[in-house]
């Protein structure tokens, strides 16, 4: 009777304890993934995305790229230039409209005249 007591009693403890283990598992995983969402550098991400995705939407609003920019972000603005000049043709970068022409060709008015680059 006894033996069977302790097997039980036993059993309990090690039911309880996997059941409390298996809790702390979830709640880590829960955890990251709120600290994720509520992070400042995940919602500065985001507004970056949300920046990109409207710019690459639209030919006409002017990227800028200066000469003080890291190589990142002249990386990322290139190529929204380059997927904008594929997508529509045309695309505005420093003030100016350029454009591509038929034979992937890149160009720009100056004085009514196409100036190829």
């Amino acid at each position: 009777m006894e033996i069977i007591l302790i097997f039980l009693l036993t059993l309990l403890i090690l039911m309880v304890y996997k059941n409390i283990n298996s809790k702390k598992i979830k709640n880590i995983k829960l955890d990251k993934f709120k600290n994720k969402f509520l992070s400042k550098e995940s919602n500065i991400e985001r507004i970056f995305l949300r920046n990109d995705e409207k710019t690459s939407s639209d030919p006409n609003i002017n990227i800028e790229i200066g000469l003080n920019e890291n190589e990142v972000n002249i990386k990322r603005k290139s190529n929204l230039h380059r997927s904008r000049l594929s997508k529509f043709k045309k695309s505005m970068l420093n003030g100016e409209m350029i454009y591509l022409d038929e034979e992937e060709k890149i160009y720009k008015y100056f004085e009514g005249k196409r100036i190829y680059l």
